[in-house]
């Protein structure tokens, strides 16, 4: 990502807020960090959502490049792009500085 006040990373930056802009992908994001990977089946279980609920907001995550998806087998096992979270993080870092400046 580059600095927030480019086009590109204004952007990216605000796809990533947008994804975490509901707190159950936010718990699902945090769970995820406990982990290496898991699947949607194992988020279900630890976060009290219907399946389809859970992989709609895993949709979400991957969409916005926070999470991975891989598949394995017969099923999908996310983890979290630390990357990805670095450079969110890193986004917010500059628009904080930007605005104390």
């Amino acid at each position: 990502m580059q600095h927030c006040g480019s086009d590109r990373g204004s952007h990216e930056l605000a796809r990533g807020l947008a994804a975490l802009g509901h707190p159950r992908r936010i718990e699902i994001l945090a769970y995820l960090a406990e982990r290496r990977a898991c699947c949607c089946k194992e988020v279900v279980e630890r976060i009290d959502l219907a399946q389809s609920t859970v992989s709609q907001h895993l949709k979400v995550l991957v969409e916005a490049g926070l999470v991975r998806c891989c598949p394995d087998r017969q099923r999908s096992v996310y983890a979290v792009d630390e990357a990805a979270l670095a450079k969110l993080s890193a986004g917010l870092a500059d628009l904080q500085k930007r605005v104390g400046a």
